[in-house]
Order: structure tokens, then C-alpha cells, then sequence
């Protein structure tokens, strides 16, 4: 179930409703279970996701010092709260309780890409990198 799901994701973006009741009926399991799975595992996504996935870090470390005002400025430029993503499917925006690099607080990434020390000033410059 798990590699049909995937699969499905990789090629859409995201799992959609009406793809997830086909894999459930092709699969023989009912569709509680599949729903189960995607709910379960942070790597599914139930909504669109867009082409650049935006992770901010509000752990201690960061919050500290200064992660907040960090999401104020990333919500203003991408017009989104965190959780979405971008009408244009640019961006998805997501808080994480730690991205492991407190040492380099506030970080935040983009695609993986690793941002250290992470100001509201630099997120214009950052984001438009991804145009």
C-alpha cells in the first residue's frame, strides 16, 4: 500500500481523494485503511503541495532567537499561513519542532537547503531565489 501511495504522490504532488478510493478498491483494503496510512506518515500529503517546500524550525533554540518573526515574514511575503501552500503551488510552508541544528538558530530550509541564522530580513531575498 505504502509504495502504491508513494507513487501515486511522486506523480501527482499530493494524494488525491478519488486516487486514494481507486488504490483502496484495487488493492482489495478498505479505504479507512489507506486513509490511515496517509494520515499516519508526514511524508503524504492530503493537499497539494508546492513546487518548493518551505520548512521553518520553531524549536527552543529558535524560537528564541527570533523564529517568529521569521514565520510573521514568511506568511506577509507568501500570503499563506503555515500548513499551505501558495494558490501557484510556488511555495508550501510548514513549522517544524526541530530541523537538529540549534547551533545555527533560526534555521530554516527550502528544497533542504539549509538557512542559518535566518533573519525576516533575508526572507524576500531567500524566496526569490526560487522563482
Amino acid at each position: 500500500m505504502i509504495v502504491v501511495m508513494a507513487a501515486i504522490q511522486e506523480a501527482q504532488g499530493y494524494l488525491p481523494k478519488d486516487l486514494l478510493i481507486k488504490a483502496a478498491e484495487e488493492l482489495g483494503v478498505p479505504l479507512s485503511d489507506v486513509y490511515g496510512v496517509a494520515t499516519f506518515y508526514a511524508a503524504f500529503s492530503l493537499r497539494p503541495r508546492g513546487r518548493h517546500s518551505v520548512n521553518l524550525c520553531l524549536g527552543t533554540a529558535c524560537y528564541v532567537k527570533g523564529a517568529p518573526d521569521v514565520q510573521t515574514m514568511l506568511e506577509k511575503e507568501m500570503g499563506i499561513k503555515a500548513g499551505n501552500t501558495t494558490e501557484d503551488r510556488r511555495f508550501s510552508l510548514d513549522l517544524v519542532r526541530c530541523l537538529g541544528a540549534c547551533g545555527i538558530a533560526p534555521v530554516m530550509t527550502v528544497n533542504g537547503e539549509v538557512y542559518p541564522r535566518i533573519s525576516a530580513d533575508k526572507v524576500s531575498e531567500i524566496l526569490a531565489k526560487y522563482e
